[in-house]
């Protein structure tokens, strides 16, 4: 006997948001988080039991398989030049909490769960297997047991076990390198992020390049649309010859800027009245800090599919 209408609905409203967040962190992708939202709760109403203890563990076993398989299909599918996370709008967290809530108790403060839906971790995500990656989150970011994950993915708990340890290993130097998006990370990332767009609409390369960490990195996503990076770009002086480019191109015509909050950070949404040949006429532009307050990644999204997830004004917290 199926759930009722009640029941299935009851079940959304209490599981949805964790559903969607940890669909989100599997594949990097908003649309592909709707898919596996929509696709779990029509399978519930098709198969699910109808009284179930513990339904959020039902429900997640088949999110976290259809994600899988998301991910699966997302990478055997052409992408021109470096791929980047769909962006979403988080503002209105004050300090971030990042839904879900678990076992009743707020997750405000975690850092690790706002850290986990930063386009850095993110795209370091991209290194691991699709099993790995459902693996690190669940036991890293959601803290699940490993008898827990072994459950959700049909396995044993010593699979469990070996499979967390390769995924953790792969992470170490993205570990070492990216320190987390805290309160006050958040708001030294907003002042260097208008002075770096200060610098750039002056032309101020000298001043972009003492901004910079030695071991900076740029990472541009237009998917083929318009002139990007073909593979990332590193090292201080190619990121500040780059951005030099860049600066030239925005004084073609009026730029308009706008800071909002894109996966947990402040991040400049610039439109271009007249951008040109092969230029977009609106991208994402974010950074990352290291500790000694020097930018450490720098983000362009021009997709313009991607983009079409942000939409301008504010948006409801996705995530």
């Amino acid at each position: 006997m199926a759930p009722s209408e009640a029941t299935l609905t009851q079940w959304f409203a209490d599981h949805r948001a964790f559903l969607w967040g940890l669909s989100y962190r599997i594949t990097g992708s908003a649309a592909d988080a709707d898919d596996v939202v929509q696709e779990t709760f029509a399978k519930a109403h098709q198969h699910a039991p109808a009284q179930l203890d513990d339904p959020r563990r039902w429900l997640t076993r088949v999110a976290v398989n259809a994600a899988r398989d998301l991910l699966r299909r997302r990478r055997r599918r052409s992408y021109i030049g470096p791929w980047l996370p769909t962006p979403i709008e988080t503002s209105g967290h004050a300090p971030p909490s990042f839904e879900p809530i678990v076992d009743g108790q707020s997750l405000e403060g975690r850092y690790d769960l706002v850290e986990s839906a930063s386009l850095a971790y993110l795209q370091a995500l991209e290194a691991l297997t699709p099993t790995q990656r459902a693996v690190l989150l669940l036991r890293d970011v959601f803290d699940y047991a490993a008898a827990e994950v072994a459950e959700v993915l049909d396995t044993s708990e010593g699979n469990v076990r070996i499979i967390h340890h390769r995924a953790r290993r792969v992470m170490e130097s993205y570990n070492r390198r990216q320190p987390r998006p805290t309160p006050s990370r958040q708001g030294r990332t907003q002042e260097a992020l208008q002075q770096f767009l200060t610098l750039l609409a002056a032309g101020d390369v000298h001043g972009i390049e003492q901004m910079l960490a030695a071991d900076v990195r740029t990472v541009t996503d237009a998917n083929g649309e318009y002139t990007a990076l073909v593979r990332p770009l590193a090292g201080r002086p190619r990121v500040a010859k780059f951005f030099a480019q860049f600066s030239q191109a925005r004084r073609r015509g009026p730029v308009a800027v706008t800071i909002r909050q894109i996966n947990g950070l402040p991040t400049a949404d610039i439109e271009i009245a007249s951008p040109g040949l092969r230029r977009p006429p609106r991208l994402l532009l974010g950074i990352d800090l290291n500790d000694a307050g020097k930018i450490l990644n720098v983000w362009v999204i021009a997709s313009t599919s991607k983009l079409a997830s942000i939409p301008p004004g504010l948006e409801t917290p996705r995530v």
